[in-house]
């Protein structure tokens, strides 16, 4: 089974599948206050419609890869709140996963993660809880009406390794 390395999150290397923002330290030019620093816009991007704000809890495991899904019409938010995350992406491609083209990255706590449109990716990782517990954030419904889950044959599967 082919492994992938997870590497420490950068600018440059996840450019080609979105953006991401320290939370907690943020860098930039701020708006400041008596007892605040605002640091707007720091990740964005288009949303048509409400916004929905999904907890999710993953549990540690093997960390095999046997699925992937994309969103053809917008955008995934990914903030871990208790531990630093592992996430797996693959370029867009026309319906099919791209698994021989998978990337992981080490995402640290309270970061958050803009996944481009139609990017290949599925849930986030614990690093080292035996759960993460972090917030998706997506349209409304984005689950029910614009996310493309693939399971891939088991020669496509990958393991993702530290």
């Amino acid at each position: 089974m082919r492994q992938v390395k997870a590497v420490k999150i950068t600018a440059e290397n996840f450019a080609p599948f979105g953006s991401f923002c320290p939370m907690c330290e943020p860098t930039g030019y701020p708006l400041e206050g008596e007892i605040h620093k605002f640091y707007p816009d720091r990740v964005s991007g288009s949303i048509v419609g409400s916004i929905g704000f999904s907890p999710i809890a993953v549990k540690k495991d093997d960390r095999i890869i046997k699925a992937a899904e994309y969103h053809t019409t917008t955008w995934e938010g990914i903030l871990p709140i208790n531990d630093d995350m592992i996430l797996h992406v693959a370029p867009a491609s026309a319906g099919t996963p791209v698994p021989e083209l998978a990337q992981a990255f080490i995402v640290p706590k309270g970061c958050m993660v803009k996944i481009n449109t139609a990017i290949w990716h599925l849930a986030p990782l614990p690093v080292a809880e035996e759960v993460l517990h972090a917030m998706i954030i997506l349209p409304e419904c984005t689950y029910a009406n614009d996310c493309t889950v693939v399971d891939m044959e088991e020669k496509d599967w990958f393991q993702i390794i530290l």
